[in-house]
């Protein structure tokens, strides 16, 4: 048994496809089905049901596969740790990024990391929060930029800063006169949404108590934030943006920016790791420069109200 079976073994578990795992790998297909048929014969089991499509581990497969994920991960560690001592920033990040931070953390980061270590590469994958806990808790992923508390034993959470969250109305909207808007001001039948599975839309939901109200109907959901400003701006309606997405509007813009009545409601961000993560010093260097871009004021709770995702 070898690093590089397992290695290919989770490949086939991640991908399940053998094809492509092959090509993650980059290897022929054949030298990887090769190698996994070798390691198969050795431990006389079959690893994965090759009927099915796409392929699948056997119940055996599944508790092998997982326990190579461990000794993948603390082999990696070997290395980590031989980089830290030499205090080189090389090797591979995999990020995971929620949607509804992407377009405002993603272009500034990965310059600066560029930039600075041009050796380290960036693996960013923009998804939403269960898939990257999800990809965490099976090494798919070395860490995610997400919105907390999360509330899961296996994954650490560690607080960035907290955004401030605005409502965004239409001119033709009766909010747009006000300087202040309650959370009684919100008409539920004008309210635009992200779609089912963003925890930014539960925590809108929360924040205006709208699960109380078993007759709503949203007629248009959509997985984008910038969508959702299109939207207002062509009709009657208003939705709620995060701080970041407002920082940078023309004065023009700003007009149709409200804030929340004291306590200002906030989510909290941070950047979350499983609990045996590997790649301290990467993750860490890459906070450095997230804290670094952050306006200083975002990094203190100050008066406001963290709004939580709600199930």
């Amino acid at each position: 048994m070898t690093l590089t079976q397992l290695e290919y073994m989770v490949a086939v578990d991640t991908y399940r496809h053998f094809v492509l795992a092959a090509e993650k790998c980059f290897v022929t297909q054949p030298t990887l089905s090769m190698q996994l048929q070798k390691l198969e014969d050795e431990l006389g089991i079959k690893l994965f049901d090759r009927t099915k499509q796409p392929v699948i581990p056997t119940e055996i497969g599944a508790r092998i596969i997982a326990q190579a994920r461990v000794v993948l991960r603390e082999a990696e560690r070997i290395h980590q740790m031989i980089n830290s001592e030499k205090n080189v920033m090389t090797g591979e990040l995999r990020i995971g990024i929620i949607p509804t931070l992407a377009p405002y953390v993603l272009p500034t980061l990965f310059k600066q990391m560029r930039e600075k270590y041009p050796q380290l590469e960036l693996v960013i994958k923009e998804t939403i929060t269960e898939e990257i806990i999800h990809e965490l808790k099976n090494n798919r992923l070395d860490c995610g930029l997400v919105v907390t508390p999360l509330k899961d034993p296996s994954i650490k959470e560690d607080v960035l800063f907290y955004e401030e969250l605005f409502v965004y109305v239409s001119r033709k909207n009766a909010l747009y006169d006000k300087k202040y808007v309650l959370a009684d001001d919100i008409n539920p039948d004008q309210l635009w949404l992200l779609e089912e599975g963003h925890c930014f839309r539960s925590q809108v939901l929360n924040l205006c108590e709208l699960r109380k109200n078993a007759d709503l109907h949203f007629k248009y959901a959509t997985g984008n934030i910038e969508t959702l400003k299109r939207m207002v701006d062509k009709s009657d309606g208003l939705t709620i943006l995060p701080e970041l997405a407002v920082m940078e509007f023309n004065k023009n813009q700003m007009k149709l920016v409200k804030r929340l009545k004291d306590p200002a409601p906030a989510r909290e961000v941070s950047l979350v790791t499983h609990r045996d993560h590997i790649k301290t010093k990467l993750i860490q260097t890459m906070k450095d420069e997230i804290l670094e871009m952050v306006p200083k004021q975002m990094r203190q709770l100050r008066n406001k109200k963290v709004v939580e995702i709600t199930d």
